[in-house]
């Protein structure tokens, strides 16, 4: 019989969970208070002190803390914030909503993360923050992005929505911009059972804006300060993610050795994985190899036909996304990002995966590369 590796399998992670995670949903029923409640005040608490920062604030999903950490920050209408072109859309939709254009800085074609030298070439006047997306569970150049981002007078907002707890130079990511935005997407390192997401800042009046833009710039329950948006962390979601939390070192730990695994595995195989600075301290959100691009599409069916759940993340650099052709960017433009796009897949990563299927996985990428 052919098993099966799924890519992700939340129902294994429920179990281990057990009646803890199922007492902290009754808790919220029981109370009948669904909305900026106990549970979302403690979670924020609780998660700003794992990390490291002074300050979260729970919102609806990691594409709204985006925008909202922006807006805080005082970004909107006429400014410019410049991210990767080889991330996922949700980025820019972030950076867009917040009335900001997006200019795309390229990747490093190593480490696929957002290039230093590639930002500072796409600073301009209008610039007013820059966004390095944290991918897979690595780490941009951090500490000389946010110096560049001082010396320029400009903001340096983190998108760890693929980064939690994710370590750089000793520091969290999340730690080093003047914000960042997190994802509670179910699959993420720390992932609500639905939509869910936060701002974190150590800046109080950034918090404080922060709190007031995700609750229609509500200061009390009839009069708004401001215009805001409707993007709060529900109670449930809060209580799950508390129970959660106290996992996720150990779960990262796994998602570590299993990277391990896979490293060990594909040696001497002629795959190319994104290289990591040894200051960084891998959360792995993804195992990404890469392939020479005229094979990867053949691979990735292989895979699929042998038993293997893996994807791509992402097939379409931002800048190639119908979308948003309105930026202007054309084909060619970002190099080292186009041939990320072209080369990735992405295997089964997450900690309830067994040996035994990391080791299938293995044996399937041998047979497909043959």
């Amino acid at each position: 019989m052919n098993t099966k590796v799924p890519f992700g399998a939340s129902g294994r992670e429920v179990k281990e969970l057990g009646q803890g995670l199922r007492d902290a949903v009754d808790g919220v029923l029981n109370k009948g208070w669904f909305i900026l409640g106990a549970e979302v005040e403690a979670f924020e608490k609780e998660f700003a002190s794992w990390l490291g920062a002074s300050e979260t604030i729970g919102v609806a999903s990691g594409t709204d803390a985006i925008t909202l950490a922006l807006m805080a920050l005082g970004v909107g209408p006429g400014d410019e914030v410049i991210t990767v072109a080889n991330t996922c859309i949700p980025t820019a939709t972030g950076i867009l909503r917040s009335g900001a254009a997006c200019r795309l800085a390229d990747c490093d074609p190593g480490t696929l993360m957002i290039s230093v030298k590639s930002v500072r070439k796409a600073i301009t006047p209008r610039t007013k923050a820059i966004v390095p997306v944290n991918l897979y569970g690595s780490a941009c150049e951090l500490a000389l992005l946010r110096q560049l981002a001082d010396v320029r007078g400009i903001f340096l907002m983190e998108d760890c929505a693929q980064s939690t707890g994710t370590r750089h130079t000793g520091r969290t990511a999340g730690t080093f911009g003047h914000a960042a935005s997190f994802s509670f997407y179910p699959s993420k390192n720390l992932g609500a059972y639905g939509d869910g997401g936060a701002v974190v800042t150590s800046d109080p009046a950034v918090a404080a804006r922060a709190r007031l833009l995700r609750n229609y710039g509500k200061f009390d329950r009839d009069r708004s300060s401001v215009v805001g948006l409707n993007s709060r962390l529900d109670e449930l979601q809060a209580a799950i993610l508390r129970v959660k939390l106290g996992h996720v070192s150990g779960w990262n730990e796994r998602r570590r050795v299993i990277a391990s695994r896979y490293t060990k595995g594909l040696a001497g195989t002629g795959i190319v994985f994104p290289a990591t600075d040894a200051a960084v301290i891998h959360s792995f959100h993804l195992f990404v190899i890469q392939v020479p691009p005229s094979d990867r599409d053949r691979i990735h069916k292989e895979l699929a036909s042998s038993g293997v759940d893996a994807l791509i993340h992402y097939p379409t650099p931002l800048h190639l996304q119908p979308a948003l052709a309105a930026l202007g960017y054309k084909k060619g433009d970002f190099p080292a990002a186009e041939r990320a796009c072209d080369s990735i897949i992405s295997l089964p990563m997450f900690p309830q995966l067994t040996d035994q299927e990391v080791d299938k996985v293995v044996s399937s990428v041998k047979k497909a590369l043959r």
